[in-house]
């Protein structure tokens, strides 16, 4: 009997063994099949899909976050799941395009959205392109090291063929569990990326650590600011975050409904948001590099030096030479004074602005120039606006963020007339293209014809002027025309007629379209415009 119970023993013991070696080896396929998958999606994959994937699965997650949670109970109906799936992939891209009204979503909602502004956000994004691309330079490093080994060992009669194999599967994998022993030391490059990732992880931290506190610090001290978030039932602590995760990441959500119409009187809080929309987005690239340099000054770093000189070479489009860093930075701070300048010339007695001080219209008028450039937030109706500054802010809306001028360096060749050629180096630098050419003459068309776009806007609409314009560069002579049918207040007088819709624009309207014909006809000596403007 004492055997017998042995017997069960022993068998219990052989049973747990083989269990657990299976689950062991169960646990070790999974891991090996996730890790097959990840160095398929890391090292085999287009980046676009990739991308396409990884924005896709966001959205799909916020938009199941977004269901399952409850909305706010002061909400009168439940919002369509076609709705929420949208306003997910609006924040997942940071597009802040929305069927929904801001208000509508509760405070659990708010931060899922927060969520997922933050990993949609460019610089995020790009972040996590960089440790892939750390990760493929070290794995075609161990590798090349790997290869050069075994080249040498394969003459002496000390290798081990068993072990080698071992490496290559996991090599493989891109996840090798056996670590080569002369290969100890990183490359520069994988090192100097690695410090990169580092402190772009900083400038994530710092920035929006600095901006949630001052946030919520301006309205703790600021009652006017602080009565309408309780009036709207929105927390300080959940409005400063979701604030300012929106406007770094260029997304242009607000937890309310009017965006920041109702704070056109905090100045404080404009000029608070306003370098948090340039830092992650289009003096990004100039900041990273200044932060490098700055470090490289402070620390003495190779790793420092080696990212300032060989910028081209590490595969990350953010950070660019010193010289494109200052063209860049002269070229948005120079497009923003440009719109301040139109914008305060063309809407400084509407009533847009109506009630604001000089120096509230001044910060609006700034605000409202920085924010065309993709981060979309508003302090005033645009539906109100003038025509010609919607025109000017759609081509700002066009323009990447990169976009700058760079004078292309050209020397004369000796012989001639050097300053004669020097002058014609400076023209050919300064001609744009002739896309925007056509915008700047659509632009100043919208102002000459600003009257008659407020009294009759379903024929003297911006499109109808874009497709005349284009017309004419063109030299085609096509029309929309002129239907008196669509006048809001008819004109008994008002006869169809066969010419075109230039037939019923002003004088000044006419004179512009006479230089449009001109610039259209001598196109081919335009060629070349823009050649100095990178849009990139």
């Amino acid at each position: 009997m004492k055997k017998f119970d042995e017997f069960l023993r022993e068998t219990e013991r052989c049973i747990k063994k083989c269990l657990w070696a299976n689950l062991v080896l169960l646990h070790n396929s999974i891991l090996d099949l996730i890790f097959s998958l990840i160095h398929i999606l890391m090292f085999k994959t287009n980046p676009f899909w990739i991308e396409l994937f990884y924005f896709l699965s966001s959205s799909s997650f916020g938009f199941l976050a977004l269901k399952l949670s409850k909305p706010r109970s002061i909400t009168a109906s439940k919002p369509q799941n076609l709705d929420l799936f949208f306003t997910s992939v609006s924040a997942a891209t940071v597009s802040s395009m929305s069927t929904l009204e801001m208000e509508v979503f509760s405070n659990t909602q708010l931060i899922f959205l927060t969520i997922l502004m933050l990993s949609g956000g460019e610089v995020f994004v790009s972040s996590l392109e960089l440790h892939m691309k750390k990760a493929k330079i070290n794995r075609k490093g161990i590798i090349r090291h790997y290869n050069s080994t075994t080249t040498e060992s394969d003459n002496s009669s000390t290798s081990n063929p068993n072990m080698d194999q071992s490496i290559v599967d996991n090599l493989e994998l891109g996840f090798p569990k056996y670590r080569l022993e002369n290969f100890q030391a990183e490359s520069m490059e994988v090192k100097s990326l690695k410090t990169l990732s580092y402190v772009i992880s900083f400038y994530i931290i710092v920035i929006h650590a600095v901006g949630i506190a001052s946030i919520a610090v301006y309205f703790n001290l600021i009652p006017s600011a602080k009565q309408v978030l309780e009036q709207k039932g929105l927390k300080i602590s959940t409005f400063s975050f979701f604030t300012i995760v929106s406007t770094f990441s260029n997304c242009g959500f607000l937890p309310d409904n009017e965006s920041m119409v109702i704070f056109k009187k905090n100045t404080g809080l404009s000029l608070l948001l306003i370098p948090h929309m340039l830092l992650g987005n289009t003096l990004y690239a100039a900041c990273l590099r200044f932060s490098v340099f700055l470090l490289r000054k402070a620390t003495k770093k190779e790793e420092f030096e080696f990212l300032l000189r060989n910028y081209g070479e590490l595969g990350y489009a953010h950070f660019m030479s010193g010289v494109d860093s200052v063209y860049l930075a002269i070229s948005v701070l120079g497009l923003i004074a440009m719109q301040m300048i139109v914008f305060c010339s063309l809407q400084w007695d509407s009533e847009v602005v109506g009630g604001l001080s000089f120096y509230e219209k001044m910060v609006g008028s700034l605000f409202q120039a920085v924010n065309s450039r993709h981060t979309g937030q508003s302090m005033f109706d645009l539906s109100a606006v003038s025509p010609a500054l919607l025109m000017l802010f759609l081509v700002m809306m066009y323009l990447p963020p990169y976009a700058r001028f760079v004078p292309v360096d050209k020397a004369p060749k000796n012989g001639g007339n050097t300053k004669r050629k020097r002058f014609n180096l400076f023209l050919e630098q300064i001609m744009l293209s002739p896309v925007i050419y056509l915008a700047i003459f659509a632009f100043f068309i919208c102002i000459t014809e600003r009257e008659r776009m407020g009294r009759d806007p379903l024929n003297f609409n911006a499109f109808n002027i874009i497709f005349e314009v284009t017309s004419a560069y063109g030299n085609v002579g096509y029309s929309v025309g002129y239907n008196c049918e669509r006048q809001i207040n008819p004109d008994s007088n008002c006869k169809n007629a066969s010419y075109g819709f230039v037939g019923r624009w002003s004088n000044g309207g006419k004179l512009i379209l006479i230089v449009v014909m001109f610039f259209g006809r001598l196109k081919k000596f335009n060629r070349k415009g823009g050649g100095a403007w990178k849009i990139s």
